[in-house]
């Protein structure tokens, strides 16, 4: 793999993480000092993360300047990687059928943010 796609592409999950982390502290704040119940508010949580990984693959796409689906996927499926893994080590479980369905929501959505975000960029950056 060219070293601007890996770099292009720890850019975008780098983003993502960024991104779910002050989420999820702000979904923590308000979760604590108001009245909203867990199961209200996952679906906002749901939509946040979906906006993330879709900004993600954007940036990852834009960064790599070409194959903007591929850096996206790549982005999603890093992402989803180090998901599973956390929760694998930390917890001693695997995905469910609700988590297989939405990474592959979040891979799908990469793959568009991915391939708007290489058509954005221009074509002014290809030889660099």
């Amino acid at each position: 793999m060219p070293q601007r796609l890996i770099s292009s592409v720890l850019y975008g999950v780098l983003m993502i993480f960024v991104l779910v982390i002050v989420t999820s502290f702000l979904g923590s704040l308000i979760l604590r000092y108001t009245n909203t119940t867990e199961e209200s508010f996952f679906w906002v949580l749901l939509i946040f993360s979906f906006i993330a990984l879709f900004l993600g693959g954007f940036l990852a796409g834009g960064k790599s300047g070409e194959k903007g689906w591929f850096a996206g996927a790549l982005t999603a499926l890093m992402y989803s990687c180090v998901t599973f893994l956390t929760q694998f080590l930390s917890f001693n479980e695997g995905f469910d059928l609700q988590q297989i369905i939405i990474h592959s929501g979040y891979l799908i959505t990469a793959i568009f943010g991915g391939m708007l975000g290489v058509n954005v960029r221009g074509h002014n950056f290809k030889e660099q």
